[in-house]
């Protein structure tokens, strides 16, 4: 009987470490998850760059050195996904690279891109089409799905 006296403060401890341990800290949601998706990519060949933007006149970035942050995916069956977690509120834009050869650049030919891109709000691209951050912004409050369609020029 008093072995199991001392073992009943031990329990207690542990139970309480164990219960206390599953709660999360409020600080590791302030931010929110923004999910992009792309789907009827012309194959399946290379990866789906996919760079996120938060400033103005960001966007154009050809070199890609403008972007807030960058993630790349595999592409599944002519689809591909990523999702940028804990974000914080604010006025974002989208730039996706099909990147067929895997090289992280837009290959071009003789001016026009040879592999597919996106933007946030864009369903078409041309001269008087052009992408910029004001026009592919949206602005994140809550967490968000995000389609984009990939276009081939």
């Amino acid at each position: 009987m008093k072995q199991l006296k001392s073992i009943i403060p031990i329990l207690i401890g542990i139970i309480l470490i164990v219960n206390l341990g599953s709660f999360k800290l409020s600080e590791d949601t302030t931010g929110y998850t923004l999910k992009v998706e792309v789907k009827e990519l012309r194959n399946s060949k290379g990866v789906v760059q996919f760079a996120l933007y938060n400033k103005d006149e960001s966007i154009p970035d050809e070199n890609y050195k403008k972007y807030y942050l960058k993630l790349t995916s595999k592409i599944i069956e002519n689809s591909a996904s990523v999702t940028f977690d804990n974000l914080p509120e604010g006025k974002y834009a989208i730039n996706i690279l099909h990147d067929e050869n895997v090289n992280g650049k837009i290959d071009k030919g003789l001016i026009l891109p040879k592999e597919g891109l996106g933007f946030s709000n864009f369903q078409s691209i041309g001269l008087s089409r052009r992408p910029n951050f004001e026009k592919a912004s949206f602005y994140l409050s809550k967490n968000m799905l995000v389609v984009v369609k990939v276009i081939y020029l």
